[in-house]
């Protein structure tokens, strides 16, 4: 192996036969909050980090990739976006991409780990650039089940950033029919409904068909689209869910009339990126469409 001045490493553990690593240059914090642990380091490669339980969150250096998409093809494809709501989404950025559409009265955002909104407003403002301080923007530190159980809003946007559910992560407990069917209940008829969806390589793309299988039983469109973030080695996935909106489908005079109302500059979306996100590789639209293990 090459030699590296480098004394610390973080990496990261895809598989018992994978891994990814990470020279670390300084590191902001490391410790438990009552639901995970969190670090945020500064990378030599990626810049400042946001690490959860041993996962690779977002990183400065790519993040406007990652949340671009999560938010905006949603977003241009509805035509009510007053009301948004984001579960999850602790760093900042969800809230940051969905307020730089005027059209957007407010955003609510529900995250149950107070301790990462507040570590990532003290160490990563970057990534919510003043949108915690935006008078549109509503943030809720508690359970989303609650929320949802309680909340009696309707929006036009409801965009999960949730970590993967897996068995030991706190997003597990929001993978089920019920809470699918809470947040059917507090979607416009017309609204579209998306979250972050696991990986989408070949060797790791189970879970993604397992969450498209099991979302095809609420809504009449579940499209599959995938993005590369070099921070997460791997294209990562969404999935946007609506009766009444195929975003694959999204003419470009419509993202086009979209992005000329958006705030600031964008960094990787476009009408030309949104086709590369929907345009997926045989291999994946085959596992979509067999039969398979779904979510209670």
């Amino acid at each position: 192996m090459p030699k590296t001045e480098h004394a610390q490493w973080y990496v990261e553990s895809f598989s018992p036969t994978e891994a990814h690593h990470h020279a670390i240059e300084e590191t902001y914090f490391s410790g438990r909050t009552p639901f995970q642990h969190v670090a945020v380091v500064r990378s030599a490669t990626f810049g400042k980090m946001l690490i959860l339980d041993g996962d690779t969150q977002s990183s400065q250096g790519d993040e406007r990739i990652y949340h671009e998409a999560l938010v905006h093809p949603a977003l241009a494809a509805i035509r009510d976006r007053s009301e948004v709501l984001i579960l999850g989404g602790g760093e900042g950025a969800t809230l940051r991409e969905a307020l730089r559409c005027p059209d957007v009265r407010r955003v609510t955002m529900v995250d149950i780990d107070g301790d990462v909104i507040a570590l990532s407003r003290r160490f990563l403002p970057e990534w919510s650039d003043g949108a915690f301080e935006s008078a549109r923007a509503r943030v809720i530190v508690g359970d989303a089940l609650a929320f949802l159980a309680e909340d009696t809003g309707i929006y036009g946007a409801i965009v999960s950033d949730l970590t993967e559910p897996l068995p030991d992560s706190p997003s597990h407990p929001l993978f089920t029919g019920e809470v699918f069917r809470s947040i059917k209940a507090r979607l416009a008829p017309s609204g579209v409904y998306v979250l972050q969806a696991s990986t989408a390589g070949f060797h790791t793309m189970g879970l993604h068909a397992k969450m498209a299988r099991t979302l095809r039983g609420y809504y009449r469109h579940v499209v599959s689209y995938a993005a590369y973030v070099p921070a997460f080695d791997n294209e990562w996935a969404f999935l946007a869910c609506s009766d009444v909106h195929d975003l694959a489908a999204l003419s470009a005079e419509r993202i086009e009339s979209y992005l000329g109302t958006l705030q600031g500059e964008l960094y990787s979306y476009d009408v030309e990126t949104h086709r590369r996100l929907f345009s997926l590789p045989l291999y994946l639209r085959r596992e979509l469409l067999l039969p398979g293990e779904v979510f209670p």
